[in-house]
């Protein structure tokens, strides 16, 4: 694994006991997620960290498959998995990169507060597009630091360089639009609970 994934396995530990910074939103997120499952569906996470969306999920769907590139992360949510008998999610150490899939293999892919964090997300979400099958649906919740917080293109760079916080890509919710349609999706709910707030969007694949 890379660089990224050192930061992650130091955090990993600091980062499970902190508590959710707006618990209402995440519930409510939880909730629009699941008016999109059904119980047959077969689900990827990229991202997943220590796995509490994956866990809060596994009831309503067949299969998670829940990845991330920080091994200490994996070994966080397989203890909460095994602790709560939660049997139908699978973890492990990937990233979207590693997976050599077959086209058309999820009926949904989750990735939350993860797009910012990569060198592309267009590569990312086009790989998420091939993934999907017709119909299928790509559920993201993404920092779009563009909108509130534009000097961070200078202070990001720093740093990063000083090992104080990971990669982070400044774009607006605009940008994060136009990248899911132009890779072909078509926006079916989207919503941001405040300014500075993620944007949490539900995309869906054509038919």
């Amino acid at each position: 694994m890379n660089k990224p994934s050192k930061f992650w396995d130091r955090n990993a530990e600091r980062y499970a006991k902190s508590p959710v910074a707006d618990e209402a939103a995440y519930q409510k997120k939880l909730r629009v997620t699941r008016d999109y499952f059904r119980p047959d569906m077969e689900v990827l996470e990229f991202g997943c960290g220590i796995g509490s969306t994956a866990i809060a999920h596994a009831p309503y769907v067949k299969h998670i498959r829940a990845i991330d590139i920080s091994a200490k992360m994996i070994e966080i949510a397989q203890r909460k998995a095994a602790a709560g008998k939660v049997d139908n999610v699978t973890f492990e150490q990937a990233t979207l990169d590693d997976l050599d899939l077959p086209d058309q293999s999820y009926d949904a892919i989750m990735g939350h507060s993860i797009l910012h964090l990569l060198e592309s997300k267009e590569d990312a979400i086009a790989k998420v597009h091939r993934l999907l099958k017709p119909g299928g649906v790509f559920v993201s919740s993404t920092a779009c630091i563009g909108d509130f917080m534009k000097i961070f293109k200078v202070i990001g760079p720093i740093g990063k360089f000083l090992g104080l916080i990971p990669l982070v890509k400044v774009f607006t919710v605009k940008d994060m639009e136009a990248s899911l349609t132009a890779a072909g999706f078509v926006l079916d709910y989207q919503w941001q609970p405040g300014k500075g707030k993620s944007v949490f969007i539900v995309a869906k694949k054509a038919d």
